[in-house]
Formats: structure tokens, sequence, C-alpha cells
């Protein structure tokens, strides 16, 4: 295996990470590391939890047998853990293949939580909530992320309204009405002034006109108009996702455009 630490496979674990500390595998997990990628006795390999940075570990001897699972033993750290964007993506679920894809590159693209919204065009109102939140795992494990992502249970959007966070700055998709180009919106002095925001999009169809009524009541919220022509609903929620982090996010510093290591 390459020596190279960005080579060595990446696991998100729940456990404490620490020097010394073990922790023992799913049998998922597991699976991967031997059949997957093949790792062998005391090559290394990373772990992360969203809580102590990234770490590196080896496994000291493989199971014996073959249901059991792998235990790994800490040696350095990596990466320290360090503040990510708080951004929140509210979103009606659609169907199945475009929901999980959009799950996953809005995973890559930095969102911090993901609440699936219903309203009252949404079509699709059951999904598997653990199968998204295996998919945002895996997506931040391949993006060299330092957290995962929650995937909420979903939320009728009066319920949305009715609790909306103080201080979070809600950012709607317009498709008609009155709005701003979404690059005017996020170079406002209110865009730039909210650390913590979220992106709301609607279902396939678009929210109701008494719907966009109730979200533009939020307070300080942006109508924001994605251009000349009608995105999908997986497309809108990602472009908006894309834009905020160029002209908002973490995009902007050049010296966090690559995950560096830390210098012991």
């Amino acid at each position: 295996m390459s020596t190279a630490p960005h080579t060595w496979p990446r696991l998100f674990v729940q456990d404490d990470l620490g020097q010394k500390k073990q922790v023992i595998l799913s049998i998922d997990q597991t699976h991967y590391l031997l059949h997957v990628m093949r790792i062998r006795e005391g090559e290394p390999l990373r772990l992360f939890n969203g809580r102590h940075g990234e770490w590196r570990a080896v496994m000291p001897a493989a199971p014996t047998r073959k249901k059991d699972p792998a235990q790994l033993l800490m040696e350095d750290p990596l990466r320290l853990q360090k503040k990510e964007p708080d951004l929140w993506l509210c979103c009606a679920p659609i169907k199945r293949a475009p929901f999980e894809f959009m799950i996953q590159k809005a995973t890559e693209l930095g969102v911090s939580v993901v609440q699936p919204i219903l309203t009252a065009r949404t079509q699709v109102r059951d999904f598997n909530r653990q199968r998204l939140q295996t998919i945002a795992t895996e997506a931040a494990e391949q993006s060299e992320r330092l957290s995962v992502p929650e995937i909420r249970e979903p939320l009728a959007l009066d319920g949305l309204i009715k609790n909306w966070p103080a201080r979070r700055l809600p950012l709607i998709g317009a498709e008609f009405g009155k709005a701003v180009p979404i690059a005017q919106g996020l170079s406002s002095a209110l865009a730039g002034a909210r650390p913590t925001a979220a992106i709301i999009t609607g279902p396939e169809g678009g929210f109701m006109p008494e719907e966009m009524d109730r979200l533009s009541a939020l307070p300080e919220s942006l109508r924001l108009r994605l251009g000349p022509r009608i995105l999908r609903a997986d497309t809108a929620a990602l472009a908006a996702l894309s834009c905020w982090q160029a002209l908002c996010g973490d995009w902007k510093n050049e010296a966090e455009a690559r995950p560096s290591p830390l210098t012991l």
C-alpha cells in the first residue's frame, strides 16, 4: 500500500479517538477493509468521528474468524478538527435515485444538515432515512470531510417555518415572482453577515404561491433566482449550495483547497 496518507482507506466511526485508543469496527466496515480494500495487518488507515479530527490507525491483527469484527489501534493525529460551514439544505424529497444522488453531492458540497420538507406538491413522502445517512457517510469518507451531515426525519413545511431557528438566514429558491439573482443576493451584506444559513428548495413543480408567501415572511429571508432556466429539484439544490460555498462558504479560502496533514 502507498505510504501517502491521502491514499489510505478512510472510515467514519462513532468511537472517541485518541492516542492508543482501540476501535472495534462494524462487520460491514470489517468486510470493506479486508475484502474490498484488501488491507493487511500493520497497514495504515484513517479514522474520523466528526469530533476529534482525523487519526492514523492500524489493524494489529486480522480477525481469526469470518464474522469477527476488526480491532484497530489509534496511533497519531493527522488533522485537527476544525469548524466547518453551518449550512442546511431544506428540500422536498424526490424520486429515489435523484434524491440519493442529491444527498451524496450535497455532502461533498459541505452541507451540515439535510432537512427533508413535506409541501403541497411533494410526491415522495416515504424514504429510507438510514440508507440516506449511509450514503452521506460514504460521501464524507471519500471527500475528505471531517464530519458527516445529519439526515433528519421529514418535517411539514408549516412545522419548519414555525420552528425556524433564530439567526439562521433563509435562502429560498424562487422560480417565479419577486426574487434577485443568486449571485447578487449572496453577495449582499446580509448574506455575508450570517455564518449560519439554509438553502430552501421545493419539490417537482415548485412551491405553491401561499407556501412561498409563508417562507418569504421568515425574518430576513432572501428569495433567490437560479438563472433563466427552470431547474430540476436536485439540480436547483446543488446549484444553490455551490453558489453559497463560492460566495459565502469555504470555497473562498484557497489555503483550504486540499486538506493538509498535521505537522507533528
